[in-house]
């Protein structure tokens, strides 16, 4: 195949769809692999302008990111991509010991030694924006703006609470001494912008922190992205704006997917513990729910049974499900437990009773639970609400093939989100 000009990996499967989607609204031929593909893996998806690989290092320790992503780097710098994303979450939650952004900096500079490595802050199509570096976000899709370490959820993470708004003190406690291009050089014209840039870039600094605050910084940004691409394939960090940006000059045609009326009963989980699905899975009406204490999954494995064949029962009924996670439990459990547990229950009754309509809510619940499932990649279906993709599910087993899925990260999608995906 000839070599993708974009290569992307997901810190976690949520922004991971959200890249993908971003991409094929912009005509691109784009595909998310759940691993490393082969050869022949590659070869069987035909042509493509944009490989996608999603993963989980969102949740884990430096040393474990460094070990996924060295062979993620390698891979990507045989295939010859032009540039090469991480894909962070928008609202940057990461700290020094999970997720850390400068161990992934580290693991990948080496396969692409461009001395301009560019970390996007903002994406403003789902509220978020960074200006002088200090990064803002919306509480929910249409809320109030927050700056993130007042964020009514962000700051208050379980995992990762964002205790900092300035991106260059967050990232510097990361090990990236960043450097800043703030919003007001981006709306100079575009060979002044650019003598900007070279003049950061005779510093050496280890990357730098642009700016985003409004759709018009983006087509600024991909200028910059492109004409430095010309000298090597670049490394970028950030959310969907990096392929936004990149992606300047092509027309978007997003859409909205129209769902149709599912062939089999609906299976959603949520595990999110975030205020905003709390909302969602209040709105959905029509579904049986079925609520489980994480805590108890995973000492106990007659529990795990019991909301197993509960579950396959009514979907034998016919009825759609909803899998609840229980407060209480899933807090007392260790960063990453409650994800685990809730990802085998999902995998055990899609087993038994493999559905064709399957939504899983929550960042670390989503990487988790669809590694759990015999999938190997994912392409763009349409979109359910800005950063919330519908996928096809792509696996070697029919029964599997072809499932609509999506995956929703805790602070994306309206209210009515659940309530319309069933229907």
């Amino acid at each position: 195949m000839s070599a993708p000009e974009y290569g992307w990996f997901g810190d976690d499967f949520t922004g991971a769809t959200d890249t993908l989607a971003e991409l094929a609204a912009r005509g691109l031929r784009a595909l998310l692999f759940l691993g490393l593909p082969d050869a022949a893996r590659l070869k069987r998806a035909g042509p493509l302008d944009a490989v996608g690989i999603a993963g989980a290092t969102r949740t884990m320790a430096p040393d474990a990111m460094a070990a996924a992503l060295r062979p993620v780097g390698a891979f990507f710098q045989a295939l010859g991509v032009r540039l090469m994303h991480y894909k962070c979450c928008s609202t940057f939650d990461s700290a020094p010991d999970v997720g850390n952004l400068g161990a992934a900096l580290a693991a990948l500079s080496p396969c692409f030694p461009h001395d301009f490595r560019p970390i996007l802050g903002g994406q403003p199509n789902l509220g978020r924006f960074l200006l002088f570096a200090n990064l803002f976000a919306a509480a929910g899709t249409g809320g109030a703006v927050h700056r993130i370490d007042r964020h009514p959820t962000m700051s208050r993470h379980p995992v990762t609470p964002m205790r900092e708004a300035d991106l260059r003190l967050h990232l510097a406690a990361q090990g990236v001494a960043a450097a800043h291009l703030a919003y007001p050089a981006l709306q100079q014209d575009r060979a002044a912008l650019a003598q900007v840039l070279d003049h950061l870039l005779r510093s050496a600094p280890p990357a730098i922190l642009m700016d985003v605050s409004r759709e018009e910084d983006l087509a600024a940004i991909g200028a910059l992205l492109h004409r430095q691409a010309e000298r090597g394939p670049l490394l970028a960090i950030g959310p969907s704006s990096v392929a936004q940006a990149w992606c300047a000059g092509r027309a978007s045609k997003p859409g909205m997917a129209a769902l149709g009326p599912s062939p089999g009963p609906v299976l959603v989980l949520a595990g999110s513990l975030s205020p905003v699905t709390r909302v969602q899975v209040e709105a959905a009406s029509g579904y049986h729910r079925l609520t489980f204490d994480p805590a108890r999954l995973v000492g106990d494995a007659g529990a795990s049974d019991a909301v197993v064949q509960d579950a396959c029962r009514r979907l034998d009924a016919g009825q759609d499900i909803l899998l609840l996670t229980e407060t209480p439990g899933a807090a007392a459990l260790a960063p990453g437990e409650a994800a685990a547990a809730t990802a085998r229950l999902l995998a055990a009754v899609t087993r038994l009773r493999p559905v064709r309509r399957l939504g899983i809510a929550g960042g670390d619940t989503s990487s988790i639970g669809v590694q759990a499932l015999d999938l190997w990649g994912l392409s763009h279906a349409g979109t359910l609400a800005p950063g919330v993709a519908l996928c096809h599910g792509h696996s070697d087993d029919p029964a599997l093939h072809g499932v609509e899925i999506m995956l929703k990260g805790g602070q994306m999608g309206p209210p009515d989100l659940l309530a319309r995906f069933r229907l």
